[in-house]
């Protein structure tokens, strides 16, 4: 079964969802068809579409109640509105019915903006207040019959005002400290407790925080949280909207109807908040805003830290119950810098590496394979919820969910935490250069640009019709700040890859002359682009020991690994990641590696022009899914001549990358040589393993050679422990274009070396002799071991080193190199 064609499931965390709900005769985690608002076409949103629905999950399903019940406001919205092409709903106006009450009625004014969604204090008019004569308690409970207070056992009728407003004036002195109410339909009466009783549950200094912009655990203020307030257990919700003039919340317990549930303002920050009695984990719910218009749209929450399974998009309300068990591996992981350990990174799309697995059965699997072929880490390609399959992860609209194709958080959290039992590090792929611009996400969230800039030209991503984000603003920037910082402390990331950050550093990225705006000092470079990625790095590695941040910045800007404070030649302080994929190294030599070998001597500089600048930065050798797709070609196929051939270049190549100075990072399927491009629908060729297929030794040759390569990489400190040091690694011979030949030595700390030769031509190399330091060599690996699939020349040894210069060293050595092979030779101890 594929991902897509999962069942819908619910976070398994947190307790059950809207227990009391299901029990009274609907079920709360299976929300209408057109939740989300991916109604099939023709058909309206819920909200205009079913009768209005209660305020919390005590009360039941009533299917029968007709959609007059609603009263008049709410009739307007069902078919007083219009709705343009692009789904944006103008507001009707919500005219107050008559039968008002003389005494305590509220003015038209107010009763306008209540009912319409564009009151900013609700719990000033709603729930219970003292006035002349005693406490008015008013309710607005769309489609009741009637209404009653209870308090100290005491029953009160409230009297109806119209459109579901209900009000009574109590003779009390003061406002009580506990009430409920007890609210009839046409099907029975339900005791609830009042969503406007309650003080607001966020703290002030959580609104400080966010006006500030420095809100490092954001995602514990804002969003849906499950919590116990004023004794009664129940879901805070709060939303940054700054330019709405109203927000109330819909979601499967009131059928997608928002009229009952009007958000409070919290003063200037911006936060709309409500805490709801009896809503749980398992909840779905959107925001349903008034613009500034007067339209309304309903929006996921930014902050879901959990949503339906695409194509639905409403959020979830959820709770994590999951218990670690790697406190081994978080207690040791910042024990050795990155730069100074082995990394070798196997890159993994989850939903296709074994489609139909979910992140539990991935567990089973997936720790056991990389485990198995010597890799430290994995990466996988972008976790957080996405609408579109097809853009692999890359346009996200829930940045703090994972995606729910593959399973709940918690199920995630399993599948990290057996990685690293497994002793595997999880690196994630994170993407805060642009976001999608699907009506029900981010893009103008509340009816203004919010989250991307107001100027087009500085908004829009011309690559990939997306939306940039707001790098300048505080919030938008505390919202991807604390987003990095979530998924290491929520999740145990142990290091975040950021996509595309050339594409934030440049404000004419991809755009032509008069396309964009210059910085305020008239420069192409983004100024806040820099300040938050500045901003990103130091927070993540302030707060979380031992996490790596890795840069794809494909241009030359300069220290992009450089600490934040140490300023460079061009007036920038670094960026300050662990890492950056060099991505002029991958374009170099998979450009040499397509020649034909007897053209390979006109292209020699495109193997070792990678060590003119190797130390300039940190540097990770990616051979990613980007390579691998749109007619790029698999790896094995970038090579040229017969199959033989592909596959001696492609060990070879690999043999040579896993020497030279970085880290390196392999997408799936290129570990066998798999011939096809990678499709995210189909995955890795499994089946060139099988055992019925012919040619499947030659694939496995390959697969074991990747095993051994890490498993001796790992073992020969040599190969990573000074990766970032020049003293590291020595040229013995990079102008042998005539034979297309390489070598060269990479030292450990202790001084003890390893030396590389690789052969790019079909020729054996008799004889051939290269300088090295004095001492006796043996054969570490051989990319031509017929084990591998390789004509099987091995190096005969040990080698004894000769008083013989060459190579401007006073010994050498000479051995039969193999052909389209890349060889290591270590010397023994001693």
């Amino acid at each position: 079964m594929t991902p897509a064609a999962q069942s819908p499931r619910q976070p398994s965390s947190g307790g059950g969802a809207l227990p009391e709900a299901a029990a009274r005769g609907y079920d709360a985690t299976t929300p209408h068809p057109a939740a989300s608002g991916n109604a099939p076409k023709g058909q309206e949103e819920p909200r205009d579409q079913l009768p209005a629905g209660p305020l919390g999950p005590d009360e039941p399903h009533r299917p029968s109640r007709p959609v007059a019940a609603r009263g008049p406001a709410a009739a307007a919205r069902a078919d007083g509105g219009s709705e343009d092409a692009d789904g944006r709903r103008e507001a009707a106006a919500a005219r107050p019915s008559a039968g008002t009450p003389e005494g305590g009625g509220l003015d038209p004014d107010t009763r306008w903006r209540l009912l319409s969604g564009a009151h900013h204090d609700p719990h000033g008019v709603l729930g219970a207040h003292p006035e002349a004569g005693g406490v008015r308690v008013r309710t607005l409970r769309p489609s009741a019959r009637a209404a009653a207070v209870v308090v100290d056992g005491e029953r009160t009728e409230l009297v109806p005002e119209g459109d579901g407003l209900f009000s009574a004036l109590l003779p009390r002195p003061t406002v009580p400290a506990q009430y409920r109410l007890a609210v009839a339909y046409d099907d029975g009466e339900v005791v609830v407790d009042d969503p406007y009783r309650f003080l607001p549950a966020l703290g002030e200094l959580d609104l400080h925080l966010i006006g500030e912009g420095r809100h490092e655990q954001l995602w514990k203020a804002l969003g849906s949280q499950p919590m116990t307030h004023g004794g009664v257990s129940g879901t805070r919700f709060a939303v940054w909207a700054p330019n709405a003039r109203g927000v109330r919340l819909a979601a499967d317990f009131t059928f997608w109807d928002g009229t009952g549930l009007p958000m409070r303002s919290l003063g200037s920050t911006g936060v709309w908040e409500l805490f709801v009695p009896g809503v749980g984990a398992g909840a779905t719910y959107k925001y349903e805003i008034t613009r500034p218009d007067g339209s309304h749209g309903m929006k996921a929450d930014p902050m879901a830290r959990a949503t339906e399974i695409p194509p639905a998009t409403a959020s979830i309300v959820t709770e994590s119950a999951y218990a670690w068990q790697d406190a081994e591996w978080m207690a040791h992981r910042a024990d050795v810098p990155v730069h100074r350990a082995p990394l070798s990174v196997y890159e993994v799309h989850l939903a296709s590496w074994r489609p139909g697995l979910d992140y539990r059965q991935l567990a089973e699997q997936l720790p056991a394979y990389v485990q198995e072929l010597g890799f430290t880490h994995v990466e996988l390609m972008p976790v957080a919820e996405h609408p579109f399959g097809g853009s692999w992860g890359y346009q996200v609209t829930s940045y703090y969910a994972p995606t729910s194709r593959l399973g709940s958080p918690d199920d995630f959290r399993y599948l990290v935490d057996a990685l690293h039992r497994a002793g595997i590090g999880v690196i994630m792929d994170w993407v805060p250069a642009h976001f999608p611009k699907d009506e029900w996400a981010l893009a103008r969230f509340d009816g203004e640009p919010l989250y991307e800039p107001a100027d087009p030209r500085r908004a829009e991503h011309p690559d990939w019709g997306t939306l940039e984000f707001d790098f300048g603003r505080t919030e938008v920037r505390n919202f991807l700040v604390a987003n990095a910082v979530y998924w290491c402390e929520e999740f145990h990331i142990d290091g975040l890859r950021v996509d595309a950050v050339a594409s934030m550093l440049y404000l004419d990225y991809s755009r032509e002359g008069g396309d964009w705006l210059p910085n305020a000092y008239g420069g192409r470079e983004n100024l806040d682009a820099v300040a938050f990625l500045q901003e990103m790095n130091a927070t993540v590695y302030r707060r979380c020991p031992g996490v790596v941040t890795i840069a794809e910045e494909s241009t030359a800007w300069d220290g992009v690994t450089r600490a934040t404070h140490q300023v460079g030649p061009t007036g920038f302080g670094g960026l300050g990641f662990g890492l950056k994929w060099n991505m002029g190294w991958m374009h170099d030599t998979l450009q040499y590696m397509a020649h034909e070998p007897v053209h390979r001597r006109y292209h020699h500089n495109e193997m070792t022009f990678s060590m003119v600048y190797a130390y300039s930065e940190n540097y990770v050798l990616p051979i990613s899914h980007d390579e691998v797709v749109h007619g790029k070609r698999s790896l094995v196929e970038k090579m040229p001549g017969d199959w033989w051939q592909r596959r001696a270049d492609h060990r070879a190549y690999l043999g040579y990358m896993w020497a030279h100075p970085g880290k390196q990072l392999l997408f799936m399927g290129q570990e066998f040589a798999q011939g096809a491009e990678w499709s995210h629908d189909n995955g890795p060729d499994w089946w060139l393993l099988d055992d019925a297929y012919p040619a499947a030794g030659d694939h496995r040759g390959v697969r074991d050679l990747v095993r051994d390569l890490n498993a001796v990489y790992t073992a020969t400190p040599a190969l990573w422990q000074r990766d970032t040091d020049p003293g590291g690694f020595e040229w013995v011979d990079g102008g042998a274009a005539e034979d297309n030949t390489l070598s060269f030595l990479r030292f450990d700390t202790a001084g003890d070396p390893l030396l590389c030769v690789s052969n790019f031509s079909p020729v054996v190399r008799q004889d051939y002799r290269i300088g090295c330091p004095e001492g006796v060599w043996t054969q570490a690996l051989n990319t031509d071991e017929s084990r591998y699939g390789g004509s099987g020349v091995r190096v005969e040894g040990p080698l004894k080193s000769e008083p013989t210069p060459w190579h401007g060293r006073r010994h050498s050595i000479a051995f039969t190199v193999p052909p389209l092979a890349t060889v290591w030779l270590r010397r023994a101890a001693g």
